[in-house]
C-alpha cells in the first residue's frame, strides 16, 4: 500500500486526442496569397513606397527597453518645423505626423530632423495629373529615373558600441573606487548644510 496522503491515481487516457490535433496544410497557399496581395498593393500605391509613410526613430518605453530604437507613430510638429516642412503638406508627401508627440531630448530631435531632411532631398513628387506640372513637382528627368521602393525605406539601425581595451596601470590598481564613491555620497549629503554653515560664518564675520 502507498504511504502518505497522496492523490488517488485517476488518469483518463481515452480522450481521443487525435480529434483535437490542429494541422496547417494551407501554409504554401497562404504564402502565395500574401505574395500576390503584396504585388497588388505595390501596383495600387505606385509610385509610393510599399512600406507606407516615413516614420520617426523613437526609443521604446520603460526602463527595460528604453535603449532599443523603433519606428514611432509620426513626426512631432516641432521636428517638422525644424526641417522646414508644413504640417499639412507632410501627410501628402509620405510623412507620418503625430501632433501629440513631445520631444524630450535634443539628440532625438536632431536625429529625426536629419532623417526628414535626407528624405526631403531624395523625394520625387509626381504631378497629380500626368503632364501638368505645378510648383513643387519634380522635373520630367527625375520622374523618368524614379523607381518604387520595395521593403523598408530608410530602415532603423542601431550602432553597436565599440569597446576599447586599455592596459591596467599601477595607478588604476591603487585607486579605491568604493571609498571614493562613499566619500562623494557623503559630500553630496552634507552639501546643503555646509553651504548654510559657511553663509552663517560669513554673516558673523561681517558683524
Amino acid at each position: 500500500m502507498v504511504k502518505h496522503n497522496n492523490v488517488i491515481p485517476n488518469g483518463h487516457f481515452k480522450k481521443h486526442w487525435q480529434n483535437y490535433v490542429k494541422t496547417w496544410f494551407n501554409q504554401p497557399a497562404r504564402k502565395t496569397r500574401r505574395r500576390i496581395a503584396r504585388q497588388k498593393k505595390a501596383v495600387k500605391v505606385f509610385p509610393r513606397p510599399t512600406s507606407g509613410p516615413l516614420r520617426p526613430v523613437v526609443h521604446c518605453q520603460t526602463l527595460k527597453y528604453n535603449m532599443k530604437l523603433r519606428a514611432g507613430r509620426g513626426f512631432s510638429l516641432e521636428e517638422l518645423k525644424a526641417a522646414g516642412i508644413p504640417k499639412k503638406l507632410a501627410p501628402t508627401i509620405g510623412i507620418a505626423v503625430d501632433h501629440r508627440r513631445k520631444n524630450r531630448s535634443l539628440e532625438g530631435l536632431q536625429n529625426n530632423v536629419q532623417r526628414l531632411k535626407t528624405y526631403k532631398a531624395k523625394l520625387v513628387i509626381f504631378p497629380r495629373r500626368s503632364g501638368k506640372f505645378k510648383n513643387g513637382d519634380s522635373s520630367a528627368e527625375e520622374l523618368a529615373s524614379a523607381t518604387q521602393v520595395h521593403g523598408d525605406y530608410m530602415p532603423i539601425t542601431r550602432e553597436k558600441p565599440v569597446v576599447e581595451l586599455v592596459k591596467v596601470t599601477d595607478e588604476m590598481k591603487a585607486f579605491k573606487a568604493y571609498q571614493k564613491l562613499r566619500l562623494e555620497q557623503t559630500n553630496k549629503r552634507h552639501h546643503g548644510a555646509r553651504l548654510k554653515k559657511a553663509a552663517e560664518a560669513e554673516k558673523d564675520e561681517k558683524k
